[in-house]
């Protein structure tokens, strides 16, 4: 497998898409993206991140003090005007500014990603590797890329997943895992499934694919994929 740097992680449209951490002061714009119904029991990426036992319906707010602490717990994506986000935005881990006409950009999307010592319930997994404990530190998991409608097929997606390969080389990562799914020939990924991601968007940010796993989603495998890191 081909090592690459951080360097090569970022590749956004300069002019529209902004990525930046999911920090504190702005878990409303992680709300909207992820539990825009207000749903008592949404998953809020949190998952991976469960304990053995938890109560489901305070993972908005355990999610909300994992965006107080660093490294943030996933990026957000901001979609502006066609004629820019303003000066000093637009690349992956770039503000988001106004718009020529003074428009705010709007957020478009979600990456949620944790180290693997960070993440109980991935660590307790009977169908997706655990990988060795001493590597929980360095190796990081990309759990869900969500992208909300109207934003779609736009980039954004992909400028998620190159901001948080060069967050995650930044906060010492040597080891990126992802386990997406495979669309059917001439098919499109199920809506229930989509949050995973797929094996082509991830191959496109420079994972490798390992093997299949024994976890779906939406009825499709969910494959092992993995970029390695060394330092920028």
């Amino acid at each position: 497998m081909a090592s690459r740097t951080a360097a090569d992680a970022t590749s956004t449209d300069p002019g529209r898409i902004a990525v930046v951490p999911a920090t504190a002061d702005r878990f409303d714009d992680v709300a909207r993206v992820l539990n825009p119904n207000g749903r008592e029991q949404a998953c809020w990426c949190m998952h991976w991140r469960a304990p053995a036992k938890e109560d489901v319906t305070t993972r908005g707010e355990r999610l909300r003090d994992l965006t107080g602490e660093e490294p943030a717990p996933g990026m957000l994506a901001y979609l502006g005007p066609g004629s820019g986000l303003g000066a000093g935005s637009g690349g992956a881990g770039s503000e988001p500014g106004s718009g020529a006409a003074g428009e705010a950009p709007e957020v478009a999307g979600w990456l949620g990603f944790s180290r693997r010592s960070a993440a109980p319930s991935l660590q307790r997994s009977r169908v997706l590797p655990t990988g060795e404990p001493e590597t929980w530190p360095t190796t990081w998991v990309f759990m869900c890329v969500t992208v909300r409608a109207g934003f779609r097929r736009q980039g954004v997606a992909r400028a998620l997943l190159d901001a948080g390969v060069a967050y995650a080389a930044e906060h010492g990562a040597t080891a990126l895992d992802a386990f997406p799914v495979e669309p059917e020939d001439g098919r499109r990924v199920p809506v229930s499934a989509a949050f995973v991601g797929t094996v082509a968007m991830f191959e496109r940010a420079g994972f490798d694919r390992l093997a299949p796993t024994d976890a779906t989603s939406g009825r499709l495998t969910r494959w092992h994929m993995r970029r390695e890191l060394t330092a920028a």
